[in-house]
């Protein structure tokens, strides 16, 4: 069969898997895994963002990237890997490059009670003082998005043809993370290295990312005959992709697809882009084993076993956030 290959990305209606109505249910399992068999990712509207709650986490990561350097830094704990708190200016870089990516970010993982954390090796999150309302808003989106997650993943489990639950008791309190990213502006742009890029190529590590809209162009994905096409999405909708994780899991029947953020024209590089992805994973101790529906003499197992965990931590070092 020959794959479709498409301009831009199909665009979904959530309500249509929640509503009750099996007929639009079912459509909707049906739309979302064909999508995610061909370019791995899609628009979905009705998800549970509210655009008041999307706005004022805007204003609070915004405020908290416009303090001075010094301050920022008072939240960076290299000890944790980058997995809460900030992460300074070209700190990551994507697998395979050397170059740090045109960007700083800040991490806000699962907010539990201290026992539980402990319970799941999870490290406390870390909340500016500065801006006292980045907590509040940060959470409220978290919670929004890991529920719509959820629901996203019921419908991928019914397209596997696993039960409707399967992905349920594996991200119950997994280890997803709310990053608010932002690259920073560069006034003169021959002072950064000649290859660097807001975001380099790359795929995601997780089962799937939910990602709010962004506040400028440039975000790309490159689709299966080597071109790359824009995404872009309405303000009321998300923009939701398979991650490796999935993809590892489904021995590549959905897409883990790369993606990148480009560079704006060299005159509006002075300019500022955010962006709040939500990378929704697993809890550490989930068997990435390819399941065996996926399996079959076309297509062999890809991968070797591991957890998420395992990958997780490969990944970390990989992206340079976690030294070996």
């Amino acid at each position: 069969m020959t794959e479709q290959l498409v301009d831009k990305i199909p665009s979904l209606d959530l309500a249509d898997f929640t509503s009750g109505d099996a007929e639009r249910k079912q459509r909707f399992v049906q739309d979302l895994g064909q999508a995610f068999q061909s370019i791995g990712f899609v628009a979905i509207r009705n998800h549970g963002l509210s655009d008041e709650l999307s706005g004022q986490l805007y204003s609070a990561v915004k405020k908290f990237f416009r303090l001075p350097d010094e301050i920022k830094q008072k939240y960076e704990n290299s000890t944790l890997a980058g997995q809460r708190g900030y992460v300074g200016k070209g700190k990551e870089h994507a697998k395979g490059r050397n170059t740090g990516d045109l960007k700083e970010f800040y991490h806000v993982g699962q907010d539990l009670p201290a026992a539980e954390l402990q319970a799941e090796n999870y490290p406390a999150n870390i909340w500016p003082n500065e801006v006292p309302e980045f907590k509040e808003m940060t959470l409220m989106a978290y919670r929004a998005l890991e529920q719509a997650g959820t629901q996203m993943l019921r419908a991928i489990a019914l397209y596997l043809g696993l039960s409707e639950d399967y992905f349920d008791a594996k991200v119950h309190h997994g280890n997803s993370i709310l990053r608010a990213i932002h690259y920073f502006p560069i006034e003169d742009p021959d002072s950064v290295p000649a290859d660097a890029v807001r975001a380099a190529e790359h795929g995601d590590i997780n089962l799937i990312t939910l990602l709010m809209g962004a506040s400028a162009d440039g975000l790309q994905v490159l689709r299966r005959d080597g071109k790359w096409i824009p995404i872009t999405a309405l303000p009321e909708q998300i923009v939701v992709n398979v991650g490796d994780m999935l993809s590892r899991h489904t021995n590549n029947k959905l897409k883990s697809t790369i993606h990148r953020v480009v560079n704006p024209p060299r005159e509006l590089m002075h300019t500022s882009r955010y962006s709040i992805p939500f990378f929704m994973h697993p809890r550490t101790e989930m068997d990435l084993t390819c399941l065996s529906g996926c399996i079959d003499a076309e297509n062999p197992k890809a991968y070797p076993d591991t957890t998420a965990g395992e990958f997780l931590t490969e990944r970390l070092i990989e992206l340079g956030l976690l030294k070996k």
